[in-house]
């Protein structure tokens, strides 16, 4: 992958095109063989016809092994070209939906059409003939829970931090494994996660939040 990564990103998935699209460089670099050996080696149409074969393949294989999806901690990107190069990014939060379908052919050769809706104005961006595409839909999907359960305590402790009770439990932590404020903080954390998965009204987390701070 040439896209640089950021800070704290980590790879989960690197996935390419279907392996299929290889089966015409392989058969014309065979064609090209079997024509340098009915002509002669010696005659120098062979040399060229065998040698032409293997650029092809080579270039053709190559193309196929930089143009990759994969999926980060943070963003689903699509990368291609082999002398020039392309990148797009969909960030994990601006992901809707991802779905996906197979034909036949797909299924028997595990190939397919996987479908991200996000809230850009450009609408879903398709991506075909992608090798294993349920894989691909399940990471994304599993990276983007992960990646919300992350937002969701981010915002908890920054809620906590504010409310001063972090700083508490920083200061006496010396002395102390677990003090009253890191304890505090860590219901509040739970809290406001259950608020934001919808468990939890917000008069239940308000009555819970008030019963927590005395």
């Amino acid at each position: 992958m040439r896209t640089p990564l950021q800070k704290e990103e980590k790879i989960l998935l690197v996935t390419h095109r279907s392996w299929l699209q290889l089966i015409v460089p392989v058969l014309l670099m065979l064609v090209g063989f079997v024509a340098s050996y009915f002509i002669g080696f010696i005659e120098y149409w062979g040399w060229i016809a065998a040698v032409a074969g293997i650029i092809y393949f080579l270039f053709a294989y190559w193309s196929w092994k930089v143009d990759i999806w994969v999926v980060t901690n943070l963003r689903v990107i699509d990368e291609t070209g082999l002398l020039n190069h392309y990148a797009k990014e969909s960030p994990l939060e601006k992901i809707n939906n991802v779905s996906y379908d197979q034909n036949i052919w797909g299924r028997i050769f595990n190939y397919g059409h996987v479908e991200i809706q996000t809230a850009a104005e450009v609408g879903a961006t398709d991506y075909y003939n992608v090798h294993h595409p349920k894989r691909l839909k399940d990471t994304i999907t599993l990276a983007q829970s992960e990646y919300k359960n992350f937002q969701l305590s981010s915002q908890a402790r920054q809620m906590a931090a504010a409310m001063g009770w972090q700083s508490t439990a920083t200061a006496s932590n010396a002395t102390s494994g677990h003090t009253p404020g890191q304890n505090i903080a860590s219901e509040l954390e739970k809290l406001f996660q259950l608020k934001q998965q919808g468990i939890i009204s917000e008069d239940e987390y308000n009555r819970a939040k008030s019963k927590l701070l005395g």
